[in-house]
């Protein structure tokens, strides 16, 4: 059996005990080391748990004393230019990114994840803190103007100012870190799904043009303001994130196909690709590339659907079926646009809702289909 620190300093020390002497585990300086090494082991949740308040406590004083001279132990209104919430959002989207950075790289240290990382894996981390930070100042934001709608006129004290904009700043460091040191795909595909919804949701409230439904769902891209800046890095930063999805959701998947799990992994690459190109590539400046990799999601992903119960032949019926009624709603939507009974920017929402809960649900079914293989 492996000794711990603890037992192995404990078992140095029993002839030195036995001789009178004072055992090197007794003396102040061992145990403020040994102390040291607990806090800093990595392999227990109880160790990661206590690194989480630790961050979580960290960033209430680093958040909280910088509001002083922000604030100058002012009062502050509750959101908008200047506020609380804005400043809370801010610092917990900072926050947010080095604490997704501080646990992977932590959980990097642990035995099981020990392997030197690559450049793409460099990049997942990139697109992880992003998302996380996105979520952070986006979801902050909404509740500070929340609660500028319940509260109307009010400002918060200097003192409760500080309290508040550290508190915020400590959840979100406590949630961002549990969350990097215990991704998983089932968490990853959540995180996708929140981040999506966070970033159209903020662009679609503070668009500068408020008829851009009329056009389509790009349209909240093609200005210059914050609300396109959120709308084009969410779509771009979400095509990423489903390329990592692609890497590791199709990894161990078991299927008499020896070839289909390729397959499906380079169908879901194109997907992200695609996604991407679409926040890259703006439908004012590059219209017939936006809308050709636009069309060209959708094409794979039909692609993938199609193909899924010949390339991973254990692929439950029931998500096989409702594979094919998502496209078929898909294709109906197109045609309703195409006779003009409906809107592009509707095609685009129902599509796009329809595309990503198949991606969330799909990763599900793997993960469950992999989980079955392993008991067989």
């Amino acid at each position: 059996m492996t000794q711990t620190p603890i037992e192995k300093a404990d078992a140095a020390d029993l002839p030195a005990a036995a001789a009178g002497a004072v055992p090197d585990a007794e003396r102040p300086e061992t145990r403020r080391e040994l102390a040291t090494a607990r806090l800093l082991d990595t392999s227990s949740e109880r160790s990661l748990e206590s690194l989480a308040l630790g961050v979580g406590a960290v960033a209430f004083a680093v958040v909280a004393l910088v509001a002083l001279p922000v604030f100058r132990f002012e009062s502050a209104p509750i959101a908008g230019p200047g506020s609380v919430g804005q400043y809370a959002a801010i610092a917990s989207g900072v926050v947010a990114l080095l604490a997704v950075v501080a646990g992977r790289f932590v959980l990097r240290e642990r035995g099981r994840h020990g392997a030197r990382l690559h450049v793409l894996d460099y990049l997942d981390i990139a697109a992880l803190a992003i998302a996380h930070a996105v979520i952070a100042v986006l979801g902050w934001t909404l509740l500070a103007d929340i609660l500028d709608r319940g509260f109307v006129g009010a400002e918060v004290f200097a003192l409760p100012l500080l309290v508040l904009s550290g508190a915020a700043a400590a959840m979100t460091a406590y949630i961002t870190f549990y969350s990097a040191t215990h991704m998983d795909l089932q968490l990853l595909a959540v995180v996708l799904a929140v981040f999506l919804v966070f970033g159209v949701l903020a662009s679609m409230l503070n668009a500068s043009d408020p008829d851009w439904w009329k056009d389509n769902l790009s349209a909240l891209g093609m200005s210059s303001n914050v609300s396109a800046w959120v709308f084009n890095l969410t779509i771009a930063v979400a095509g990423f994130l489903v390329t990592t999805l692609a890497r590791y959701a199709t990894r161990g998947i078991p299927t008499a196909n020896p070839k289909g799990v390729g397959r499906v992994r380079v169908c879901l690459i194109i997907v992200g690709i695609f996604l991407a190109c679409v926040g890259i590539f703006h439908v004012d400046k590059f219209f017939a590339l936006h809308t050709g990799v636009a069309s060209g999601m959708v094409v794979a992903y039909g692609v993938l659907v199609i193909g899924l119960p010949r390339w991973i032949t254990g692929m439950p019926r029931a998500f096989v079926a409702l594979g094919w009624l998502f496209l078929a709603i898909t294709l109906v939507l197109a045609v309703f646009f195409a006779i003009g009974y409906y809107t592009l920017t509707a095609v685009e929402l129902v599509g796009g809702i329809l595309i990503f809960t198949w991606i969330v649900l799909f990763i599900r079914n793997a993960a469950a289909l992999e989980q079955d293989s392993r008991k067989a």
